[in-house]
């Protein structure tokens, strides 16, 4: 089995690259976000997931160890989910994006994927609300408070605050964001109104 490939890019086409390691060309396909940033003749590594069958062997690549983490929960878990979507699915969202919209069960921004549909992503987000905070990466920080506003039981306050940034125009996502940081300023115990306030002045920055 193939864990992880380093070489030079040899090509890079629609939906996959090619490495060439040591003269052999490997076929590696990936989630148009990983493809975005490489560049042919530079150097890469790729954290690979094998897929071996009667009839191909198939290999995806990855920048990170945690988006191939995703591919698998998402294949594993989710009934009506294989490499297509799963892939689909990594090219729209970051990890930490991900993780996010499942916290705040966020039907539509799961949803933007293309090939995943309404009915897809509540199962995404159903399966894996559980196992989303150990895989949140870079949104680690706050997933506990999305959660919390994703399950309705949220404090007050910061429902409201979140809610009302919401209403600005912000997404949930980004609204959150922006309250967590105010709740680390103002304190436990704060109102909506310090949150709000806090909070558009972190969005400002």
């Amino acid at each position: 089995m193939i864990g992880k490939l380093k070489g030079l890019v040899d090509e890079i086409g629609e939906d996959h690259c090619i490495i060439d390691v040591g003269g052999v060309g490997y076929v590696a396909f990936c989630p148009l976000r990983t493809l975005s940033g490489l560049e042919a003749g530079t150097a890469v590594a790729l954290f690979i997931e094998t897929y071996v069958r009667e009839d191909m062997i198939r290999l995806y690549g990855f920048r990170t160890t945690l988006e191939r983490e995703w591919f698998r929960m998402l294949q594993n878990n989710v009934q009506g989910v294989g490499a297509k979507v799963a892939l689909s699915v990594l090219s729209t969202l970051s990890p930490a994006e991900l993780a996010n919209a499942i916290a705040l069960k966020d039907v539509a921004m799961v949803a933007r994927a293309p090939g995943v549909g309404k009915k897809v992503a509540e199962r995404i987000i159903t399966e894996l609300k559980s196992k989303a905070p150990a895989f949140a990466g870079d949104a680690t920080g706050t997933i506990g408070l999305k959660q919390e506003l994703g399950e309705g039981v949220a404090p007050a306050p910061m429902a409201d605050a979140v809610s009302a940034l919401a209403n600005l125009g912000y997404s949930r996502d980004i609204a959150a964001n922006a309250i967590a940081l105010a709740l680390k300023a103002a304190g436990e115990g704060a109102d909506a109104g310090t949150l709000i306030r806090l909070g558009l002045k972190e969005l400002a920055r």
